[in-house]
């Protein structure tokens, strides 16, 4: 598995339900996928004043991210995204 150094975080986009609610089925061309993804992997944290501060977010977070931010890295024949901590919006609870 991948580890993520300092305040990194691998990530697994998250596959999104591509039906509007009275049942139209979009195709990938009538819009954006959102930036939606799983933690599947954390740093140890940020030097901050020469102190470790330990990451918000954590292993099984579902969290919005920046859309241009990311690193897609495929490992293992699987698809996964490494980004800074600071680089996600939202988590999703």
């Amino acid at each position: 598995m991948l580890k993520p150094l300092y305040d990194n975080v691998v990530l697994k986009r998250k596959e999104v339900e591509k039906k509007t609610a009275s049942g139209i089925i979009l195709t990938d061309t009538s819009k954006n996928t959102p930036s939606i993804g799983e933690i599947v992997a954390v740093g140890n944290g940020k030097l901050v004043e020469d102190k470790l501060v330990p990451l918000t977010v954590k292993v099984g977070d579902t969290v919005v991210y920046k859309e241009y931010a990311t690193t897609t890295v495929k490992y293992e024949n699987e698809e996964y995204l490494i980004l800074c901590e600071s680089d996600i919006l939202a988590i999703i609870e």
